[in-house]
């Protein structure tokens, strides 16, 4: 596939991700080679490490239930090469038990093979992330 086609890939990935479409969100992302990868300690932030495409759709379906209207992920910034996009963005959702304010800025590097994306690499501000979701 073409860099501008993996691109437009993970644009409609990000636009179903948060219009809270997440199985069409997930229809994005390979069956058998799929991992998304966090940074961080996970010993210090839960969400760090690895996981499955089952795992991920887990994760995603948690933090969609604790936030008042889902999470909204605006990027702002792109960079493609191959099969390589990078994705600036910026996250805002709204938690439901303490009210308060998930915002974070991100670095996302996804990998794109025969249409579907099979990886993605997320750099956050993990403090934030787990002050507010953990």
């Amino acid at each position: 596939m073409s860099t501008d086609e993996n691109k437009a890939i993970v644009a409609s990935f990000w636009q179903a991700f948060s219009n809270s479409e997440f199985e069409k969100a997930l229809s994005y992302l390979d069956d058998a080679e799929f991992s998304w990868w966090i940074a961080g300690d996970p010993s210090k932030f839960a969400l760090a490490g690895s996981r499955n495409k089952a795992q991920f759709k887990e994760l995603l379906y948690g933090v969609a239930e604790n936030t008042e209207n889902g999470i909204k992920m605006t990027p702002s910034a792109w960079t493609a090469e191959g099969d390589r996009v990078a994705v600036e963005a910026e996250s805002y959702a709204v938690m439901k038990s303490s009210g308060k304010v998930y915002n974070n800025f991100y670095h996302f590097l996804l990998i794109v093979k025969g249409g579907k994306i099979t990886g993605v690499k997320e750099f956050l501000d993990t403090t934030h992330a787990a002050e507010v979701l953990c």
